[in-house]
């Protein structure tokens, strides 16, 4: 079995007396600069001329610099906008000021493995990636607990790569749950695999499928909702916690027995050859290719889904059963 390192395993020494850039302020980014900083570590946070995100850091007792000061000063720089930003921030702001010794660091390995990003040979490159959204990891960290992560080293210039990498794990709470080594590829590949055929591709659509059908069928759509969409994290809770033995010793044997009889039959073979095709386009660089070119174009394809699921009758219909559940923290969308 793979190792897991723990708090008791890895040091916060190696970047005790270093700095570290924050460069973005988004989901993951905020949490990183927040836990690291109530870690003890020095941190600042880059971000570009203008940004609307500036008040927000200040306003969480964090220093803000330009991206351009921001990599100068620091010892370690995370770069964490969007992946599709990355390269031309990279190119104008990071790199002519990414000096020898430095370390260059990720929370995906995206632009690395697909060679949209190519660090000077005399700088530490790794990453350190929580396994949830940065909202979870910053919630959990300032409740005293931590989110798993993984951390790779792609280029290992100063010979302590490694060990900053795993400061770096540690700082963000990693180590308190913990933290996997990978690759770069391995990290990448599968991280993407995973959203796209189970936790975000996979999920939405079947219970979009399931909701429709029952619908389609005379169904009252609330009761659809609360039969596909609602009772999925009660589900995945149980699952979370347990496995899939748990979850199936907690449901009754009605569920239990239809879930033996009729999984095979919505997960066929037919399902698992489609995620092999995917895992290969994803492989090949199809996937990043196609990713690329939209967002290039402004995301044509990407809003008219967006705006294709806004109006779905699911969404309506939720939002509307949602707003009645006073048990549901009432928040708006964080950014």
């Amino acid at each position: 079995m793979a190792k897991m390192y723990y708090d008791k395993d890895v040091s916060l020494a190696p970047l005790e007396d270093k700095l570290i850039a924050i460069i973005g302020y988004g989901s993951q980014a905020h949490a990183h600069a927040q836990n690291l900083r109530d870690s003890g570590l020095n941190v600042v946070v880059g971000l570009r001329e203008g940004s609307s995100s500036k008040a927000k850091a200040e306003q969480a007792g964090l220093r803000v610099a330009t991206i351009e000061d921001a990599v100068k000063e620091a010892d370690v720089v995370m770069l964490l906008i969007p992946d599709e930003n990355q390269p031309k921030t990279y190119q104008e702001s990071i790199a002519p000021n990414l000096t020898a010794g430095k370390a260059l660091a990720f929370g995906h390995g995206f632009n690395i493995h697909f060679g949209r990003i190519t660090p000077p040979k005399d700088v530490d490159v790794f990453l350190v990636a929580p396994k949830g959204p940065g909202h979870m990891l910053r919630r959990v960290y300032a409740d005293g607990a931590g989110m798993p992560s993984i951390f790779a080293v792609e280029q290992d210039a100063s010979g302590n790569a490694r060990d900053i990498a795993l400061a770096y794990a540690r700082g963000i709470g990693g180590t308190r749950a913990g933290v996997l080594e990978t690759t770069f590829k391995e990290e990448t590949e599968t991280d993407l695999f995973g959203e796209q055929s189970v936790l975000c591709g996979g999920v939405t659509h079947l219970i979009q499928a399931g909701f429709e059908t029952l619908v389609e069928a005379g169904y009252q759509p609330e009761i659809a909702y609360f039969e596909t969409l609602h009772e999925v994290k009660l589900i995945v809770d149980l699952i979370y916690e347990k496995g899939f033995e748990g979850m199936r010793h907690s449901i009754s044997n009605t569920a239990e027995y239809g879930d033996y009889v009729t999984g095979p039959r919505i997960i066929t073979d037919d399902t698992k050859a489609t995620m092999k095709s995917v895992l290969g386009d994803i492989q090949s660089g199809k996937f990043a290719q196609s990713f690329i070119q939209d967002a290039e174009s402004g995301f044509p394809y990407m809003n008219e889904q967006r705006q294709k699921m806004r109006d779905h009758k699911l969404e309506v219909v939720g939002k509307e059963l949602r707003d009645m559940m006073p048990f549901i923290t009432k928040k708006e969308l964080e950014v």
